[in-house]
């Protein structure tokens, strides 16, 4: 018997850190992919423009983009390795508003060795924002690597930081 491989639809969503490809199959979202960066996403021909089946996902992204969301509740089904999916799942678990270090991340999932390979599975995230790898930094704080640019990982943290902790500006003079 041979198997069908699975009916993959898309969306794309506008974002303040530019357009979002989005890409959803009958199990849940699958992908996330930057318009830019160094990652970005090739159209599938096989691919179907569905998006009343992205709506659940698009719903949540623009809340979060809004400052009204701070956790996801969507069905995924992100493709992986065994220890790819293990390090993503471990990245849902990273509050908003806070970053971690790669070998606190390689220390969270019971390797604290595998810094390196916890970076790549990071960097294979195939659902960035939803499973935040932009808030996985370096040891000494730095912002290093994000498949969406420097720029974008930097927009994204100082997004959430504003939602936690408030815009200085924003609040009422005394």
């Amino acid at each position: 018997m041979s198997t069908l491989p699975d009916t993959i639809w898309y969306d794309y969503l506008a974002t303040p850190i530019g357009k979002l490809l989005l890409a959803a199959d009958a199990q849940g979202l699958r992908e996330v992919w930057f318009e830019t960066g160094k990652h970005r996403k090739q159209l599938d021909p096989s691919w179907q423009h569905q998006p009343v089946k992205l709506a659940f996902a698009r719903k949540q992204l623009e809340e979060y983009f809004a400052g009204e969301r701070q956790t996801f509740d969507l069905p995924l089904h992100p493709l992986g390795t065994t220890f790819q999916v293990q390090v993503w799942r471990t990245l849902a678990k990273i509050p908003y508003g806070t970053t971690i270090s790669y070998a606190e991340l390689a220390r969270r999932i019971g390797h604290p060795q595998a810094v390196r390979a916890v970076g790549s599975a990071n960097g294979r995230n195939p659902l960035p924002i939803v499973l935040p790898c932009h808030r996985v930094i370096g040891s000494d704080g730095s912002l290093t690597g994000f498949g969406g640019g420097l720029p974008t990982k930097r927009f994204l943290l100082g997004m959430e930081d504003r939602v936690v902790h408030g815009d200085l500006f924003d609040q009422a003079a005394p």
